[in-house]
């Protein structure tokens, strides 16, 4: 590849990362690898280096079918080129599968390569030694004979960290597309199901060190606060930090914020104090959620008393946070 083919192939990669939505980017940006790399499958993922396999976090199948993964769960503990791949911070490997699968306790590894045709593999990784922490990309080549490079070697070790780093732009456009209407205020991460965190502004990691005051940033998420989000709490409200979360693509995407006064608000509370804020009088209020006037005249005194305000304005920039 000329160094004019390198530039474009990467303007491309991060030109369809700004573009595209999260459930598209990693199959095109695949597509777009094969043009310049040819392969027929791929499995794109991180995961946690152990004894016994990688522990999968995030996975990506391309042209593979989803049991090939339950497969691989079976016989991961004979992958010997996943260890050689986290042995330095940054790897690329290329190897035909019989010949490095070669001895006799990895005949159900040969075995599962033959199923799935996987005859040739690239792997590139990025590996953090501290937290064994690993992402990978690996290529599948169906032919026996089409045995990797040394060359195609080499240009996968300089076309990889673009395409991890493209896929961590697209995951952030995701994430400032969910939040574009939050304030600046509001801070944001991404994370696995496992709470490693792939991406935290400062303000998630302010509103986060405000709640776990033992909490010291970086690699994972509280404890706490990822047992909160397993249990399917879409939201965790703090003594000091409301954190809220999706789930897309096997990632959360997170945001949080400073608790606030509003958030002291009962549902119907709030309900009613959205509605105030919307310009309805108590009595409007009461027609629409079939109350007595004289109640919702004493719930809205109520809001305005828990919000510390005293007029409508007051209540709507009280609500602010919460939008």
């Amino acid at each position: 590849m000329s160094l004019e083919d390198f530039s474009q192939f990467v303007l491309t990669l991060y030109r369809l990362s700004h573009e595209l939505p999260l459930e598209r980017f990693q199959d095109a940006a695949l597509q777009h690898l094969r043009q310049a790399l040819p392969f027929d499958s791929s499995m794109w993922g991180t995961a946690t280096s152990r004894p016994d396999g990688i522990d999968i976090h995030t996975i990506h199948l391309h042209e593979q079918p989803p049991e090939m993964l339950a497969s691989y769960e079976q016989i991961k503990h004979l992958d010997t080129a996943a260890v050689a791949a986290g042995l330095q911070p940054r790897t690329t490997l290329a190897f035909n599968a019989r010949d490095w699968f070669h001895h006799r306790e990895q005949a159900p590894l040969r075995e599962h390569g033959r199923r799935f045709e996987q005859a040739n593999f690239f792997i590139s990784s990025e590996h953090d030694p501290r937290t064994r922490f690993v992402h990978w990309l690996t290529l599948f080549r169906a032919d026996e004979r089409a045995r990797c490079s040394g060359d195609e070697q080499r240009l996968l070790a300089a076309l990889s960290p673009h395409v991890m780093q493209a896929l961590a732009f697209n995951r952030i456009a995701h994430l400032d597309r969910l939040e574009a209407a939050r304030r600046p205020a509001h801070g944001t991460a991404i994370a696995d199901a496992h709470g490693v965190i792939y991406h935290a502004d400062a303000g998630f990691e302010s509103a986060l060190r405000a709640e776990w005051a033992s909490w010291n940033g970086g690699a994972a998420l509280p404890p706490a606060l990822l047992d909160h989000l397993r249990r399917g709490q879409a939201r965790h409200l703090g003594a000091r930090a409301v954190v809220w979360h999706r789930v897309e693509q096997g990632l959360l995407f997170l945001g949080a914020r400073p608790r606030c006064a509003a958030d002291d608000l009962s549902p119907r509370e709030l309900v009613i104090a959205r509605l105030v804020a919307k310009g309805h009088t108590h009595k409007e209020i009461a027609r629409l959620l079939e109350r007595a006037p004289a109640t919702i005249r004493n719930q809205i005194q109520g809001i305005y008393g828990k919000l510390g305000v005293g007029n409508i304005a007051g209540l709507v920039e009280a609500l602010r946070p919460l939008d």
